[in-house]
């Protein structure tokens, strides 16, 4: 079978990375299409092609900001109007796995449907976690593209819950989101991130409001208020103003307990950050399936997660599960944890244990192929 796996922006490289590879073991033609590859991307196919389809000329440009993201935007729009389908030619399915401009996105949509099966993976039913702006320009119209493709994916029950109630009639799948592994850190890269004396707490990834970062650093204040010595580490590009709260704990007095490596921060600059944690939390208001929860099982540190989604389903015992979005129920989780090695210890033999039970992307590129044959069929009872 010929697939082309579209992530224009590159959102969920990794997981990309791992689907496409199972998928061409399993003797698929597979071309993954996304933006010119970044010295920073840690992704190398293998046995998939590459093609940097999507914003080859404004990814070019120097600088960031908005002018940045219109000039990307508009090359978008103007390559789904208008640009070249020769990538597509001759698949039987193209798998979008993110939608990130709602207006191009359905022209990309409307151009390809009559040549092949279209297939979507809704990795979260909140476009853009529900953040703002980015959701009411990128993510309007989302609901209704989902009614253009022939099936679509999921990882849980909760985001096939969420499509059936707005209505939509597409077939969807589970497809579980199986572990990911990090490019590994170097010694001097390891080096640059020394061990902790004390217990140490990792937040790690972009910094969002649905994420809880506020909640975390509330937790946190009332722990060391009690006398609890750990260092609490945030790793990674903050996308919400954090100097309020960083600020509060240097006020508090408690700021030798932060450690701070904020910006964008490449796969083993983060594994070294895991590598040297005790504990890891995911306080999430609220969530789908976790990436960076898949990423961080397998480093034998203990993990405390909000009652959200994905974590939800976890097995009893897997992590320390508290209210979403309660700071108070944060700190009760954390504090045995903090306090005692023993619980620490047993937290990291139950992560383990769990990594070892989430399955692998040979499993998910099988389930992935079942969902291309139904799409194909479904594709040509539209095209009758």
């Amino acid at each position: 079978m010929k697939i082309i796996m579209a992530d224009p922006s590159l959102f969920t490289g990794r997981y990309d990375d791992g689907l496409c590879g199972g998928l061409a073991r399993a003797g698929h033609a597979v071309t993954l299409a996304g933006r010119p590859l970044r010295a920073t991307d840690a992704i190398v196919p293998q046995g998939y092609a590459y093609a940097p389809r999507f914003f080859r000329f404004s990814e070019a440009l120097p600088g960031g900001g908005k002018a940045k993201q219109g000039a990307k935007a508009a090359e978008y729009l103007g390559s789904a109007l208008a640009g070249s389908r020769a990538l597509f030619a001759g698949a039987q399915v193209v798998h979008w796995q993110w939608l990130p401009f709602a207006w191009a996105d359905a022209h990309w949509l409307r151009r390809l449907s009559p040549r092949h099966a279209l297939v979507h993976t809704v990795h979260n039913a909140k476009p853009f976690h529900g953040d703002g702006a980015k959701e009411a320009m990128q993510g309007s119209g989302y609901f209704d593209l989902l009614r253009r493709f022939d099936a679509l994916i999921v990882h849980g029950e909760e985001t096939r819950a969420v499509l059936e109630e707005r209505g939509i009639t597409v077939p969807v799948a589970i497809v579980p989101h199986p572990p990911m592994h990090l490019a590994r850190a170097d010694e001097r890269m390891l080096a640059a991130v020394p061990p902790s004396p004390r217990p140490r707490i990792l937040f790690f990834g972009t910094i969002k409001p649905y994420k809880g970062f506020d909640l975390l650093v509330e937790a946190a204040l009332t722990l060391w208020g009690e006398g609890t010595d750990f260092d609490l580490a945030v790793a990674g590009q903050p996308f919400m103003a954090i100097d309020a709260l960083v600020e509060r704990v240097r006020a508090a007095g408690f700021g030798n307990r932060l450690i701070l490596d904020l910006g964008f921060l490449t796969e083993p600059r983060l594994d070294a950050h895991l590598r040297r944690a005790d504990i890891i939390a995911f306080p999430y208001r609220h969530i789908d399936s976790s990436g960076a929860f898949l990423s961080a099982c397998h480093y034998g540190a203990a993990m405390i997660t909000s009652e959200s989604g994905m974590f939800a389903r976890l097995p009893e015992g897997a992590a320390t599960r508290v209210t979403a979005g309660d700071a108070g129920a944060l700190a009760d989780g954390l504090r045995p944890l903090v306090r005692s090695a023993q619980a620490r210890e047993a937290g990291a033999r139950a992560a383990l244990a769990l990594g070892a039970t989430l399955g692998n992307w040979d499993e998910a590129a099988a389930l992935t192929a079942v969902v291309y044959d139904r799409a194909i069929e479904a594709a040509w009872g539209r095209e009758g």
